[in-house]
C-alpha cells in the first residue's frame, strides 16, 4: 500500500526530520525513540496500518512497505536522515529481500539528499581479520550473510563517493535490551515470559563474545547523526559495547540479577547445538543459526578506537553497566519477579 503523500510532505522547518525503516524491530525502534527524545520528527514505515498514517508513541507512522520503492520515496520527502534498520525476520530470506530493500532506501536517500544510516554487524569479517578488526580491515567473510553485508556497505560507499548521499555505518555485536526480541539473548540464553530457571551458554568457556545494549547503540547513532556534517561522506565506526572476555560474563550477570531480584540461582546449561545440527535438513532457521556458529567458537572483538576518539568531546560513547543493562532486558522479557 502506498504511504500518504500528504502526510509524508510535512517536515519541520529546521530540517530535523528522519525516516526510520524497521522501527517495529529492535534496533530500528530504539533509534526511532532516541531520535524522538532528541527532538527529531520521526517517520516510520509499516505494512498493514489500518489508516494511511497515524501518530503513536511520538512517532508518525506511515503505511507502506520497504520493498516498494515508491512507498519509501514518498515517506522520505523532506527527511534529512534515513535509518535503514529493516531486516527479514529470523535470519531468513536474506538473499531474496535484503538488497532489494536497501536499493529502495539508496534511491530515496539520493532523491532527497539525506544521510543514510546503517546498523552494521560483525558478519563482514572472515578469519583473516580476526580477532580485533578495525573499520578498514579486509572484508572476506566465509558466510552468505557476511557476503550480503559486505555488498550492502559497498553500495553505500559507492553512492557516497559519487555524492548521491552521505552514509554512516555503525557495526555492533549481538544486540540485547528492551525490544531486542529477535536476538541471541532472548532466543538462546533465556526463555521470555517466565522466571529464569536456567541460562543456556552458546559459546565455549574461554571464548570471548561481543554484545551491544540496544539503548546505548541507539544513543550512539543519534550522536553520530548530530555530527554528520563533520564526518567523512562514508563514515564507518565500531561499537565496543560489552566484551564478554571468557564467554561466561553475560551468563554470570543474568544469574546475579536474578538473585538480586529475589529469584533462585539459575542453572547453567550448554546450548543444544546438536539439535541445531540435526534439524538443519528440515528447518531453514536452524541452517541459518548453524552458519553463524563460528561467532561462538572464535573470539571476534571489533576495535572501537575510532568511535571513542570521535565522541570523546561529546560525553564519550554511551555505556550502561552490564548488570543494569541485563536487569532492564530481563524485565522487558518478563523474566524477573515483580
Amino acid at each position: 500500500m502506498a504511504a500518504s503523500a500528504a502526510g509524508a510532505a510535512r517536515a519541520p522547518a529546521d530540517g530535523r526530520c528522519a525516516l526510520v525503516l524497521g522501527a517495529s524491530g529492535g534496533i530500528g525502534g530504539a533509534v526511532a525513540r532516541a531520535l524522538r527524545d532528541a527532538g527529531w520528527t520521526v517517520r516510520a514505515l509499516k505494512r498493514g496500518l489500518a489508516a494511511e498514517s497515524e501518530h503513536r508513541d511520538g512517532l508518525h507512522w506511515l503505511r507502506g512497505d520497504a520493498l516498494d520503492r515508491d512507498d519509501v520515496r514518498r515517506a522520505a520527502q523532506g527527511c534529512a536522515v534515513i535509518v535503514h534498520a529493516v531486516n527479514p525476520p529470523g535470519y531468513q530470506r536474506w538473499q531474496e529481500l535484503v538488497l532489494p530493500m536497501l536499493d529502495n532506501t539508496l534511491a530515496a536517500a539520493a532523491d532527497v539528499g539525506a544521510t543514510l544510516v546503517l546498523p552494521g554487524t560483525v558478519y563482514n569479517y572472515g578469519p583473516d581479520a580476526w580477532p580485533h578488526p578495525a573499520e578498514d580491515a579486509p572484508q572476506r567473510p566465509t558466510t552468505r550473510k557476511g557476503a550480503i553485508r559486505v555488498e550492502m556497505e559497498r553500495r553505500l560507499r559507492e553512492g557516497a563517493e559519487r555524492g548521491a548521499f552521505r552514509a554512516i555505518v555503525l557495526r555492533a555485536g549481538d544486540f540485547f535490551g528492551p525490544g531486542a526480541a529477535n536476538s541471541w539473548f532472548s532466543q538462546g540464553l533465556v526463555r521470555p515470559g517466565r522466571p529464569v530457571a536456567s541460562v543456556q551458554q552458546p559459546g565455549r568457556d574461554g571464548v570471548g563474545h561481543q554484545w551491544a545494549y540496544l539503548p546505548d547503540v541507539a544513543a550512539t547513532m543519534v550522536a553520530l547523526i548530530e555530527r554528520r556534517a563533520r564526518l567523512p561522506a562514508f563514515a564507518r565506526f565500531h561499537f565496543g559495547g560489552h566484551w564478554d572476555a571468557d564467554g561466561r560474563q553475560m551468563v554470570d550477570a543474568i544469574r546475579r540479577v536474578v538473585l538480586q531480584r529475589g529469584g533462585a540461582l539459575p542453572r547453567v546449561r550448554r546450548f543444544p547445538w546438536w539439535a541445531v545440527v540435526l534439524g538443519q535438513p528440515v528447518l531453514r532457521f536452524f541452517r541459518e543459526l548453524a552458519e553463524m556458529r563460528y561467532l561462538w567458537r572464535e573470539p571476534l572483538r571489533m576495535d572501537d578506537a575510532r568511535l571513542r576518539a570521535e565522541l570523546t568531546h561529546d560525553g564519550g560513547v554511551p555505556h550502561t553497566p552490564l548488570d543494569l543493562a541485563v536487569e532492564r532486558t530481563l524485565e522487558a522479557l518478563g523474566c524477573l519477579p515483580a
